[in-house]
């Protein structure tokens, strides 16, 4: 496929999702004066378990369904007759989950949340196949309109929902709609068959991909969520949601950034699974973009927190400006960290993504009980920042060197250059400090002025700027 497909996919997503990303902004900053940090806390709790579901509903069938080229239609069939009879269980099972789950955190409101999220949890196990078939397709225009339609739509439905006094039960409805929409556009849009009955046969065929992916996100889940899961408990649902939301903030840039491209990257490179130079090449280039790109991200974040906080949800999130400059700290990393998965997906080899996530959950695991031994959400984000940068060198030397089977030090030197930027950048924000008081918009205005124009400085000594337009712009 050539880059220009690449290309061309990600625009379509990066439309979408960036829009998207424009109205959940809104959406979030409409639900954050109208809820109380109690109420997103109270979701966040139960999110954290329904994740924990939807990786058991997904077992890694999408991405096999996506890597192996020889499924028969047949095979599709078995395969979605299996994940509707896993929906329904997972459903059952999660509506029970939700009793102890209230107990746990003594709180009984997490019962009927846990019931009524049982149903997203149903529609997303049954979205796999659909979803799976058209990104197989490469119809990622319907992806794009979808993923615009069922932001608005859920939105909308929420802040309506919220203003009659709902509480969380407003983003409740609004995760369950969202399930539902796009179940339903993927599966009108792909038709996939269903068999009566599962064919273990046609499970089979990528029992072994699956099987290794489905354990890589099992234990890159505990990592992502333990935060969540004991701030909850030892600190409480208004500790939770001022984490959450930072949280969140940080990976507004990551997913917007590296998710418009790592979705149409498998289905592209994975035609290539036996050309590793082919994907390295194409990779590399990935990297330089969303290395750039952190480099402006990282420290306009770190130094604007105490505006983006207050202009986006209000006054009454201020304790979760610490948190959010903390987190600020990872991002670059967790750019480009966030695309490897995708890589080992395409050469085929998630037995070594095993070993990486394997290795970074213990990793961050440590470092975040460390943060909440000093019982701070601000210890805990400073440390889940160390840990995110620590899993960056120790996943690419896993990627480059035993994957690829290249030299990890010249895939790090290339970053050099992104590197003095980010400091330049750094340089200038650190500046913006002793510029007099100014309005909040006004201050975020002023910091995005000037740390934009010494970024654009730096790429032009650094001889950066070309490549990444070359890169972001040429066919």
């Amino acid at each position: 496929m050539a880059t220009s497909s690449i290309k061309q996919a990600v625009y379509l997503n990066a439309a979408a999702r960036y829009s998207t990303l424009v109205l959940r902004l809104l959406f979030n900053a409409a639900l954050a004066r109208i809820l109380v940090p109690e109420d997103f806390g109270v979701v966040a709790v139960a999110m954290v378990f329904t994740t924990f579901f939807s990786l058991l509903s997904d077992m890694g069938l999408g991405a096999g369904i996506i890597q192996n080229k020889e499924l028969s239609r047949e095979d599709i069939g078995s395969i979605f007759a299996f994940s509707l009879r896993l929906g329904l269980i997972l459903m059952g099972a999660f509506a029970l989950f939700s009793f102890p789950m209230a107990h746990f955190y003594g709180n009984r409101a997490l019962v009927p949340v846990g019931m009524l999220l049982s149903v997203q949890l149903f529609f997303n196990t049954l979205n796999v196949v659909p979803n799976a078939l058209l990104l197989k397709q490469k119809e990622f225009k319907k992806v794009a309109l979808r993923i615009l339609c069922a932001c608005l739509t859920s939105g909308i439905v929420g802040i309506g929902l919220a203003l009659t006094g709902l509480n969380y039960y407003a983003l409740v409805v609004q995760a369950i709609l969202d399930a539902v929409f796009i179940f339903s556009w993927n599966y009108f849009s792909t038709r996939p068959p269903m068999a009566r009955r599962p064919a273990w046969a046609s499970l089979e065929k990528i029992r072994s991909y699956s099987g290794y992916l489905f354990s890589f996100n099992l234990i890159n889940y505990f990592a992502r969520n333990l935060d969540n899961l004991l701030i909850g408990k030892y600190m409480g649902p208004a500790q939770l949601g001022y984490y959450d939301k930072s949280y969140k903030l940080m990976l507004y840039p990551v997913n917007n950034l590296t998710h418009v491209i790592t979705p149409v990257l498998h289905p592209i490179l994975s035609e290539h699974q036996n050309d590793k130079a082919y994907i390295y090449d194409k990779y590399r280039q990935v990297v330089k973009v969303l290395s750039l790109l952190g480099a402006f991200i990282t420290p306009f974040f770190w130094f604007s927190s105490g505006e983006i906080i207050p202009i986006l949800y209000g006054k009454q999130w201020l304790p979760a400006i610490p948190c959010l400059q903390w987190m600020a700290l990872a991002m670059w990393a967790q750019m480009i960290l966030s695309s490897a998965g995708t890589i080992f997906q395409s050469l085929g080899d998630t037995r070594r993504l095993l070993w990486s996530g394997s290795m970074n959950a213990i990793m961050v695991v440590v470092f975040i009980i460390a943060g909440l031994a000093e019982g701070s959400i601000v210890a805990v984000a400073r440390n889940v920042a160390i840990a995110y940068n620590l899993q960056f060198v120790a996943t690419f030397y896993i990627l480059v060197h035993l994957s690829f089977g290249f030299r990890t030090r010249d895939f790090l030197k290339g970053l050099l250059p992104d590197l003095c930027v980010m400091g330049a950048v750094a340089l200038s924000g650190y500046g913006c400090t002793f510029l007099p008081a100014l309005p909040l918009v006004g201050a975020f205005a002023v910091k995005l002025a000037i740390m934009g124009a010494v970024y654009l400085l730096a790429l032009v000594l650094t001889r950066q700027l070309r490549p990444l337009v070359a890169l972001l712009f040429r066919r």
